[in-house]
């Protein structure tokens, strides 16, 4: 067995991040992918850091203007009616330097009580709290179009980026009118630290033949005075990296040369360099600078000849007289640009002067960013200082003063010298705590393993293998938490009271030591997997999961949770490919004979242009990818005839994107092609259809389609079986005959699924999908969303499972068929008739829910069932009771539910 805790490798690394206190910056941000909420919907964004201009009432204060959430009076309303002229904030504290890149804004809604809205806004951002900066779009327009109702969520791109901690979105008004605002702000850490860059104004190129080109930085936020820009960041912070041509543009509607910031060798006099200063949040050791820069060598341009950078520890310091200088090695060969690295030799400064010089007539930058360590070190060079000036220690930094030949400072020896008897004692310990991991682990391979197997299986297939179910405790969802469980659950029998208390349990064992019974009452019970037997003798008609394979009764050395009946039917590992789906959930169980034909066929959806795909919202991240919303310009003429997608009049379409992330790793990448081939071939009206593929290149992307009224679960639980009450005060509401029909369409698109060998695993209202014509397709995104993370449960902190869900062979013998699927739509039609409102065994503990399964399995008529909702009718509750047996065989198939439940459509 391999311990974590005893790699090398790792436990070195982590001692030396421990001696530097510091952590590498990342690299320059890409704000394709720098798109992750920041945190006013889920609250990592505390009330205290949003705050207002003025406020109406205390409850539509700053703190309630938090997207998709009605607290309070559902939004943030300044005070009074809006005039054209007033200039009222919304405050956002971010808590340090963030690289923002998109906005999101909704109104007051307030459970249909409200109808206020802002129909535009204005940014305006800071980084000190003291400057304030307003934005601008790359056109000069300071004013973003908002929302036109008070309950859609309304998203904008952020063209160009702003970089800062302190944002105030100010709402925009043609009329007097009440504005309500609700925020999401959405981008990631600017970890690089840089907070202002100075350089001269950039210049214009005009040559015949040529189209006038414009070099200077217009999105600029600082001071431009006397032909210089200080104190701002611009294009050279944006992300947006410069093409080879540079006459060629990233950006829509924009001048030639814009994505660079550029000079002329002689408009600079006879210095023959570029000079720049760069100012950070903090002091750093700065290990590299990357510079990309235009080579087009055709038209006179190439990157820089050589750079000499200078460093300032403090920004009331002097600059160190010793430079670094780089020296660059020019191609004249090949015109691309590039990025040009530059070591910096882990100099100590807050501030830096680079003096970049020319190589010919131009040199041209698009991007400049730094990589450094936020904790300060001493550095070879030593900082300038008076003579006189005493030496200095503090937490972050290690100043000394330049010692003379003639009488050296000896004042820092005893500093040096503790520092090096803790750096000693240090590597003692590291060096003791490695043995003893591995004594530790050698240890711990003698005994029982306590594993689960990483696929979400629970596996009883060696003789070492003990499980462990445990989870932090999760918070209920709202509205399906045991405060808010309904008066109609009632426990069908109450459980043993053994489960209540471990004593009485433990006082058991010698008896249970002689019992083959042991087994199955110690199996599925995470709170005694420490009082395991040593052994188990077998009684007639069980068996022993013991070296591999499974044993005969007169064998004695397994220990109990490997004994289990001979009518348990148990998991053969290799009948089932499992697929890790990018977020995380396991969408289909494939027989592994129908992944292998597929793996050697052509992935069957085309390839569909990445840049048509416009990012609108994340869905749902998971382990190895993420899910997002995006519109699909061109997607329906791209398709052609026969496409599944309803008729647009050619406006784009709204599609769910799965997207691998960069980092993951070569089996997860592999296991994404193969749902894609999965997916690509599924074709049922009930089962989300996979649209299209981005897999020539990296990020790995599959477009599926979107449903417009959301998932099934959030759709229910928004509302009330119809009635006449629901009519006369227009609460949105559905009639049992809707209830029938969405069981009827989850019974078909689970029929497809099982005529084709699949099974789902994870079928729930979570994962059924709704469009405007209340048409349910299947899906998977459920395990990705945070919104449902109280439905799994999380073991060991990596796999989770639906075990509210799952059929008990699933959670004890990591056993999925398509009979397992048939268990879930049991739970699922009984989410259907309670409108959602309630999570299963509400009143029941996740540990409990696993402790009533070991009762399905032991089948002494004390395992609990889910009431009958009041809205069902008996004859399809008898039929969900069929879902729920005990025996695999004596289960509905999905032919005989859909064949069952169409004649309930039809009355």
């Amino acid at each position: 067995m391999r311990c974590s805790c005893c790699d090398r490798r790792t436990i070195m690394h982590l001692f030396l991040l421990l001696i530097l206190h510091a952590t590498a910056a990342v690299g320059q941000i890409d704000p394709t992918h720098c798109r992750y909420a920041l945190g006013m919907e889920d609250k990592r964004i505390r009330d205290e850091a949003v705050s207002a201009s003025s406020q109406w009432y205390q409850s539509t204060g700053p703190q309630f203007a938090r997207v998709n959430r009605e607290e309070g009076d559902g939004a943030w309303c300044p005070k009074g009616q809006l005039e054209p002229s007033d200039t009222q904030y919304l405050q956002v504290d971010l808590g340090r330097l963030t690289f923002l890149t998109v906005v999101g804004t909704q109104g007051r809604y307030a459970r249909n009580s409200g109808n206020e809205y802002a129909r535009a806004y204005r940014l305006n951002y800071s980084r000190d709290a003291v400057l304030w900066t307003s934005w601008k779009n790359r056109a000069g327009n300071p004013v973003m179009e908002a929302n036109k109702n008070a309950y859609d969520y309304v998203i904008n791109d952020v063209h160009p980026p702003i970089i800062a901690r302190y944002v105030r979105v100010i709402p925009v008004t043609r009329v007097s009118t009440t504005v309500c605002m609700r925020l999401e702000l959405y981008g990631c850490s600017w970890d690089e630290g840089l907070v202002s860059y100075g350089a001269p104004e950039g210049q214009q190129l005009q040559r015949p033949g040529l189209p006038l080109a414009s070099f200077n930085d217009s999105t600029y936020d600082g001071v431009r005075d006397r032909r210089r820009l200080w104190g701002g960041l611009g294009q050279l912070t944006d992300g947006v990296i410069g093409l080879d041509n540079f006459l060629q543009t990233r950006q829509y509607n924009t001048w030639p040369g814009y994505d660079y910031l550029g000079w002329r060798n002689d408009s600079l006099g006879t210095q023959g360099h570029v000079e720049m200063e760069f100012v950070f949040d903090r002091q750093r050791n700065f290990t590299s600078m990357k510079v990309h820069s235009n080579n087009m060598f055709s038209l006179g341009v190439k990157i820089f000849s050589s750079v000499s950078c200078w460093f300032k520890p403090r920004l009331v310091a002097t600059w160190d007289p010793e430079p670094v200088t780089f020296v660059t090695v020019l191609d004249d060969r090949n015109p691309s640009a590039r990025y040009v690295t530059v070591p910096l030799s882990r100099r100590a400064a807050q501030s830096l002067r680079c003096r970049f010089y020319f190589a010919d007539v131009w040199m041209m930058f698009s991007e400049v960013s730094f990589q450094s360590e936020d904790a300060v070190l001493p550095t070879a060079v030593l900082p300038s200082l008076p003579p006189d000036e005493e030496t200095t220690l503090t937490t972050s930094s290690i100043t000394t003063s330049p010692a003379t030949s003639e009488s050296p400072d000896t004042g820092n020896t005893p500093v040096l010298i503790g520092c090096l008897v803790t750096i000693i004692l240090l590597l003692v310990i590291i060096i003791f705590l490695i043995l003893w991991c591995q004594c530790v682990c050698k240890v711990l391979e003698k005994a029982p393993r306590r594993i689960l197997d990483e696929d979400v299986t629970v596996r009883l297939s060696s003789c070492s293998d003990t499980i462990i179910l445990q989870t932090p405790p999760v918070p209920p969802r709202a509205g399906h938490g045991p405060n808010n469980a309904g008066p109609h659950y009632e426990r069908v029998f109450l459980l043993d009271p053994q489960y209540q208390n471990p004593a009485v349990l433990r006082n058991k064992l010698p008896e249970l030591s002689q019992s083959a019974e042991a087994s199955a009452l110690l199996l599925g019970n995470p709170l005694y997997d420490l009082l395991l037997l040593t052994s188990c003798h077998m009684a007639s008609g069980w068996l022993c999961a013991c070296g591999g394979g499974y044993a005969e009764p007169d064998v004695t050395q397994c220990t109990p949770h490997q004994c289990f009946h001979s009518n348990a039917p148990h998991y053969a590992e290799t009948d089932i490919v499992r697929l890790q789906g990018v977020t995380g959930s396991n969408m289909y169980a494939v027989p592994a004979v129908t992944v292998d034909s597929l793996t050697r066929k052509d992935i069957s959806a085309a390839e569909f242009p990445r840049h048509q795909l416009i990012f609108r919202e994340k869905l749902g991240e998971g382990q190895f990818g993420e899910v997002h919303l995006c519109e699909a310009e061109g997607l329906q003429e791209f398709l052609g005839e026969g496409s599944p997608l309803p008729d647009r009049d050619g406006y784009s379409v709204l599609v769910a994107v799965k997207q691998l992330r960069a980092d993951a790793t070569s089996q997860a990448r592999n296991d994404f092609m193969k749902e894609i081939k999965i997916m690509s071939r599924l074709n049922d009206s009930n089962i989300i259809r996979l649209l299209c593929v981005c897999v020539t290149s990296d990020p790995l992307c599959m477009v599926t389609e979107y449903m417009e009224n959301g998932d099934l679960n959030m759709f229910l639980s928004q509302r009330e079986i119809e009635s006449t009450l629901t009519h006369a005060n227009n609460i949105p509401s559905v009639s049992l005959s809707d209830l029938l029909h969405m069981s009827v369409q989850i019974a078909s698109g689970m029929k497809y699924l099982a005529s084709l060998n699949f099974v789902h695993r994870d079928l729930a209202t979570r994962n059924c999908l709704l469009d405007r014509r209340l048409t349910i397709k299947i899906a998977d995104f459920g395990m990705s969303r945070n919104l449902y993370s109280s439905d799994y449960y999380r073991i060991q902190g990596r796999a989770v499972l639906p075990i509210r869900w799952m059929a008990w062979e699933s959670i004890l013998l990591g056993k999925f068929t398509t009979a397992s699927d048939v268990w879930a739509f049991g739970v699922t039609l009984w989410e259907i008739f309670t409108l959602c409102k309630e999570q299963p065994y509400s009143l029941l503990s996740d540990e409990q829910v696993i402790e009533n399964t070991g009762e399905f399995f032991r089948n002494q008529g004390r395992q609990i069932f889910l009431y009958a909702p009041p809205l069902c009718p008996p004859s399809l509750f008898e039929l969900m009771m069929r879902c729920w047996r005990r025996n695999i065989p004596d289960r509905p198939t999905f032919e005989g539910l859909y064949q069952a439940l169409k004649p309930h459509v039809n009355q």
